[in-house]
């Protein structure tokens, strides 16, 4: 009985010492969300509430993102540039692929389309890369005081580019590829009795004629001569074949010469290539040596 009235009488006093408990706290309201920024960083509203680049694409990006004058600009362009890209691809194509109905209707129109900018050289890939020097020279036929007419040695216009790309570190386009784009223009344009085919034999005969006059005029010792006719050849080198080849080739060179042309004043402007059609059709013929 005593133990029960001592253990009220120690709850009653904790009861005492224990902080009265005061009715539960009502639960907070929540914050209200922030406004979410549908600013993106080009000053454009998103769609779906983000922000920054993504507030952009929210609006579409690309052509739609542009007013619609500009949409009408770009869309024409890029019409334009596929068209131009397929008529090329085209084009190239018949230019490299072999003879056949296309391209002999229309070889004309593919030769204007490429010829000087796109052409294709494949020389330097099989089946045989070329194992050959072509040098180009010149001679020409000199009227004298007494009335005569002289003819100069041959003089190599191509040793002249060689002797001015040596040891240059920087050399012209010029000195480079002149006199053998020049060459490679005449060949692919005349047959091999030196018959133009067409308008482009005509220029390429004009356009190596003037390159010889001016070469001739730049030597001192032709600076006062009155050149009246010159003749170009090509002269062909084998590569002679390394040691350790089996391949025989011919070691003595090969010729080619052209035919006679007469130097007309045109030819020696400084004007001269500007406007080929200018040019006398009867003085600017060529003539088969005498």
């Amino acid at each position: 009985m005593d133990a029960y009235v001592e253990k009220d009488a120690v709850e009653a006093g904790d009861d005492r010492r224990r902080p009265l408990e005061g009715p539960p706290p009502a639960p907070s309201e929540p914050a209200p969300p922030k406004p979410a920024d549908t600013t993106g960083t080009n000053g454009t509203t998103g769609t779906n509430g983000t922000t920054g680049a993504s507030g952009a694409s929210g609006a579409g990006g690309g052509i739609m993102a542009l007013s619609l004058p500009y949409q009408v600009v770009v869309a024409v362009a890029l019409a334009v540039t596929g068209v131009f890209a397929c008529v090329h691809l085209a084009m190239v194509f018949l230019h490299v692929a072999p003879s056949n109905t296309l391209t002999k209707q229309n070889g004309q129109a593919v030769d204007d389309w490429i010829y000087p900018e796109f052409e294709q050289n494949w020389k330097l890939f099989a089946p045989n890369p070329l194992q050959q020097n072509v040098s180009i020279e010149v001679r020409a036929e000199l009227a004298t005081a007494d009335g005569g007419r002289r003819t100069t040695g041959w003089i190599d216009l191509t040793a002249q580019d060689i002797g001015a790309i040596r040891h240059n570190p920087m050399p012209s386009h010029t000195q480079q590829n002149q006199l053998r784009r020049a060459v490679d223009f005449y060949f692919n344009s005349h047959n091999d009795e030196h018959r133009p085919n067409g308008l482009r034999g005509r220029l390429s005969e004009q356009y190596m004629r003037r390159i010889a006059v001016q070469r001739l005029d730049a030597l001192p010792a032709l600076a006062d001569s009155d050149v009246r006719r010159i003749q170009l050849r090509a002269v062909t080198r084998p590569v002679p074949a390394p040691w350790w080849g089996t391949e025989k080739s011919k070691s003595s060179p090969s010729y080619r010469d052209f035919p006679w042309w007469r130097i007309t004043d045109a030819d020696r402007s400084p004007a001269a290539g500007a406007d080929p059609n200018r040019t006398d059709t009867a003085q600017n013929r060529t003539e088969e040596a005498r």
